[in-house]
């Protein structure tokens, strides 16, 4: 039966991205043989823990279907009608999205500076950066980010995006972003196990 052990389509365990999202100890408790990721997602929904719910999709993810649920949420959180600089970060980084390439994704970082990371739109594209191969200047050596590290920005901007805007309304917010993650990970297979080659 699925559980902590089996191997998804992303070549890790369950167990594998519960170690690395430094999920709480009460979430690890539910944490049980027979769970499947998705089972595992809805039973911290379930129990109000949203924060380590966002962590385990965020960590579990692909780079680039978890930066478009990271913006997605952040869009939402910013409103139909942002400032300027906050829609042409949004925007940015959504042309990282559709296009993965190095001049968009320092584009992205370019305007995610300019709006704070201390925003949604902000952390969204930084998460677009940091999905990169390298966070060094272009003209220098690759300095590739630590595997995870846009996984823990994804995380922080969900967080934040549900509760930017009346943060009265976060549980209801956590509730949507945490339906559509579970639909990213559908669309991309995620819990659909796989074979782990021989180490």
């Amino acid at each position: 039966m699925p559980g902590p052990t089996t191997v998804l389509n992303s070549g890790k365990t369950l167990g594998d991205i519960c170690r690395v999202a430094e999920l709480s100890d009460e979430a690890l408790a539910l944490l049980a043989d027979g769970t499947d990721g998705r089972g595992y997602v809805e039973r911290l929904v379930a129990v109000g823990n949203f924060g380590d719910a966002v962590r385990v999709l965020a960590h579990a993810l692909p780079q680039r279907p978890a930066v478009w649920w990271a913006w997605y949420c952040a869009r939402r959180a910013h409103g139909e009608s942002p400032p300027a600089p906050v829609e042409a970060s949004l925007e940015a980084t959504k042309q990282w999205i559709a296009e993965p390439v190095e001049k968009n994704r320092r584009e992205a970082m370019r305007w995610a500076r300019e709006v704070e990371f201390r925003t949604p739109a902000g952390c969204a594209g930084l998460a677009a950066f940091f999905s990169g191969d390298s966070i060094g200047p272009p003209d220098r050596d690759p300095v590739p980010p630590d595997e995870y590290t846009a996984a823990k920005v994804i995380s922080g901007c969900i967080s934040l995006a549900a509760v930017f805007r009346e943060p009265e309304k976060a549980a209801e917010r956590f509730q949507e972003f945490l339906k559509q993650g579970l639909e990213v990970a559908e669309k991309t297979r995620l819990w659909v196990p796989t074979e782990r080659p021989p180490q």
